[in-house]
């Protein structure tokens, strides 16, 4: 209840506080011409920062001293816990009572979404290219970062696209299959991982594919993606912007799966099989085939220490499944690699000279060395480097308490990939580097749709239920297209239309 009354104060003390906010402070921006701004004349010397906490409790110990040397600046955290960061940040924009940077993270929430179109944080891209760090910026992120056209915080960074498929290496050995690139010959080692005995313990005992009641979000979405279909959304050939569930090559997928199913070669219980199950299900030598991401492998392999599996579960990971004529592609899991924004509010830094001090700041956060800092430590404290130059943490529990806490507000995850004691991890990050190349981005995240804001979550829960009832044998197709067509005659062809009008005036 406590909840629910903070988001109705949100929303009403919310109308007022935008007007003012988008009136209000020192325009600056690329409205007037030539971003300037010069951190030398300004007198500002701390930077206050409202952030994600996504551990129990605040960091302790020296890091955050170590960062303040670094970049010149005190800093003033204000730790939000995750689990309760849409009440506290839409009752702090409401309120005003925000911070130099407020790290804004869920990138579809109403709110954040209507205070940025509202004029109350910086449009920060005509400063980014005076800033080296900044300025590298790839342009899919920034434009994955656009709200109306307009980037009003610098971008999070993060890998554009982790999936990929992984694979029981040792089961393939078993069996003297190759290792699959082609969705054909991914069909195969699902019928073989079935029924060919790959643990060679007489039992028929293992399925193929290992999924999740997750599947329409998660596995099924990324499996669509071979086949042709968008992230989410896409935009046709006629520049309107539709759901990915609409296309023919999405249909074209989900048969393709269902026969899966049907031909036993997949768990029979993925409808209902939490992720944690699923990891048990795997670690227990049940099945080889896994839709995930890439770095997820090596958790199998350490979920397996003290069991059976131990000494024989190998792991093959694999970002290059095609399918037919196909061009090779990998839908994007992380918003087009944008995690949220580091928005800068006019009424707390006014001047495009402070402004300057906060884009500098970010910009030295980006740096090899806080970089290091914010996800190991301090060498000889938290790490310590081994004779093959990998990474090993000293003290668990210390990094957990004076470390970990400050991984999810790094700028960008993408400064530098540090070399793994485990083999998996490194091999992951790799191929994870690779599917940039390759991935595909929801066109729909930069455009905005009221509809979408307001109707989606309860529409697409009928698609949704149609997936999952066509996938085990409920209905066939047909009733799957009266789920869309429902969904389109409800409001998903406002949705369509407002992405779409949005999509034409910004392009």
């Amino acid at each position: 209840m406590k909840k629910t009354n903070w988001s109705k104060l949100a929303g009403v003390v919310l109308l007022s506080t935008l007007v003012l906010a988008g009136c209000g402070g020192n325009g600056g921006s690329s409205d007037s011409g030539e971003a300037k701004g010069d951190a030398s004349k300004s007198e500002k010397d701390s930077i206050s920062w409202m952030t994600m906490l996504h551990t129990p409790a605040p960091p302790s110990g020296p890091i955050e001293e170590k960062l303040e040397e670094y970049t010149g600046v005190d800093i003033d955290f204000s730790w939000v816990p995750d689990a309760s960061k849409d009440e506290r940040i839409n009752a702090a924009l409401a309120s005003d009572s925000l911070a130099d940077i407020v790290s804004l993270t869920d990138i579809k929430n109403t709110t954040v979404r209507n205070a940025m179109s509202s004029g109350m944080f910086w449009d920060v891209e005509p400063y980014l290219k005076d800033y080296p760090n900044l300025a590298n910026i790839s342009e899919d992120r920034l434009e994955s970062s656009r709200i109306d056209g307009h980037i009003y915080g610098v971008p999070y960074q993060k890998p554009i696209a982790r999936y990929g498929i992984v694979v029981r290496k040792d089961w393939l050995d078993n069996l003297n299959l190759e290792v699959p690139h082609t969705i054909e010959d991914l069909e195969k080692v699902a019928q073989a991982f079935t029924e060919d005995d790959p643990d060679g313990n007489g039992k028929d005992d293992t399925v193929g594919f290992v999924e999740r009641n997750e599947s329409f979000n998660v596995g099924m979405r990324s499996l669509s993606g071979y086949f042709g279909a968008g992230n989410w959304f896409t935009v046709t050939d006629d520049d309107e912007v539709v759901p990915a569930f609409t296309q023919p090559e999405y249909k074209e997928a989900m048969e393709w799966f269902r026969n899966i199913y049907e031909s036993g070669w997949m768990n029979s219980d993925f409808a209902v099989m939490a992720k944690n199950e699923q990891k048990d299900y795997i670690v227990q030598g049940k099945g080889g085939i896994v839709i995930t991401g890439l770095q997820e492998a090596k958790n199998y392999v350490e979920g397996a220490i003290g069991t059976d599996q131990e000494d024989v579960m190998e792991w093959e990971l694999i970002n290059d499944i095609t399918y037919k004529d196909v061009p090779r592609r990998i839908l994007s899991d992380t918003n087009g690699g944008m995690g949220g924004w580091l928005a800068i509010p006019k009424n707390e830094v006014k001047t495009e000279d402070d402004l300057a001090v906060v884009l500098k700041f970010i910009n030295d956060l980006q740096d090899e060395e806080p970089y290091v800092l914010m996800t190991k430590g301090i060498e000889g404290e938290h790490y310590e480097l081994n004779d093959e130059g990998a990474y090993e943490t000293i003290d668990t529990n210390k990094w957990q308490q004076e470390v970990q806490p400050y991984a999810s507000s790094r700028p960008s995850e993408l400064v530098t990939t540090f070399k793994e004691t485990n083999e998996l991890a490194n091999l992951a990050n790799e191929k994870i580097a690779e599917n940039e190349e390759f991935a595909v981005i929801d066109p729909s995240q930069s455009l905005t749709s009221k509809a979408y804001d307001t109707e989606w979550s309860t529409l697409v829960e009928g698609v949704q239920d149609a997936y999952y009832k066509y996938m085990t044998g409920d209905i066939e197709m047909d009733g799957f297209d009266q789920a869309v067509e429902d969904f389109k005659k409800s409001g998903g062809d406002t949705i369509i239309e407002e992405f779409t009008e949005s999509y034409k005036e910004h392009n």
